[in-house]
């Protein structure tokens, strides 16, 4: 089932969308959806949803990131191998996970620009499948990884180039610019995906219409399960916490010249099982 996070008329809200359109299940019980992660109702509000009509076509609704206030962003970086390679550092494949952390308000919804901002011309797209965690827990092992996952989104983990270079250790600043990001459109609950395609799922990004990167989660270094177990070392997974699993090569900084996103631009990112995330982009109005 398909949950999401909306506004309508000026009102954040939360529901299911289908075929037909949205179900407002937030007019209909207040809450969000990250409160029902939290409370363990994800199951009972799939029931709950089975038996209501709709309330709203699709088209009259703004999407908004699936969570809209997560406790974590925890990203991801370099997980696909021939990622590693393109790199052309001559580095062997990382024995660990890289990791950095971004802001909800880094992040706009589906169907919304990206933001490009005058303090750089180097915005760039990585289309990437996220994990949404719906069971709390620490030092989860790998065989238990899949049953702490409450669904699946897709992320666009808009970075600023040049600003990730800007010290020597971190990341952090070329990661967090507001709205270089987006989310969505929705969560695909885990119970539509088996195992096996956890562990072969499709990402595509599409720039224009061009395909700029496509590749499986086969050919991460650092599974889905594997994420989650070393995480869980750490960090105390709790409902709600998002994990982006990092992009595939393709980048537009990979380019001879780099690639990067102007205005105009629609960047278009497919994951298999979950639907297609759309934005295009735009100069930020000072």
């Amino acid at each position: 089932m398909r949950f999401l996070t909306f506004n309508h008329a000026g009102k954040e809200s939360w529901g299911v969308i289908t075929n037909e359109g949205v179900i407002d299940l937030g007019n209909l019980l207040g809450s969000s959806l990250l409160e029902v992660l939290q409370q363990d109702r994800l199951d009972a509000m799939k029931k709950l949803a089975n038996g209501l009509e709709v309330d709203y076509k699709a088209e009259d609704v703004e999407f908004l990131p699936p969570i809209s206030n997560p406790g974590k962003i925890a990203c991801v970086g370099v997980n696909y191998a021939n990622r590693n390679a393109e790199y052309k550092d001559g580095s062997e494949a990382p024995k660990f996970p890289s990791l950095f952390i971004r802001t909800p308000d880094s992040f706009t919804g589906h169907d919304k620009p990206l933001i490009r901002p005058p303090e750089s011309d180097k915005l760039d797209y990585e289309g990437e499948i996220v994990i949404i965690i719906g069971k709390e827990g620490r030092r989860i092992a790998e065989e238990d990884a899949y049953d702490h996952i409450a669904g699946i989104t897709i992320m666009n983990e808009g970075t600023l180039r040049d600003w990730v270079r800007h010290a020597k250790f971190n990341v952090t600043q070329g990661k967090n610019f507001i709205h270089s990001g987006a989310m969505g459109p929705w969560m695909v609950t885990a119970d539509e995906f088996t195992p096996e395609q956890f562990e072969n799922m499709r990402v595509t990004t599409r720039v224009n219409g061009e395909v700029r990167q496509d590749d499986t989660t086969a050919s991460m270094m650092f599974p889905f399960k594997y994420i989650i177990s070393y995480f869980s070392k750490f960090f105390h997974l709790k409902p709600g916490d998002v994990i982006a699993t990092g992009t595939p090569n393709g980048a537009g900084a990979r380019f001879e010249p780099p690639r990067y996103l102007v205005p105009g631009d629609v960047v278009e990112i497919d994951v298999e099982g979950v639907g297609t995330l759309v934005n295009g982009v735009k100069d930020e109005v000072l």
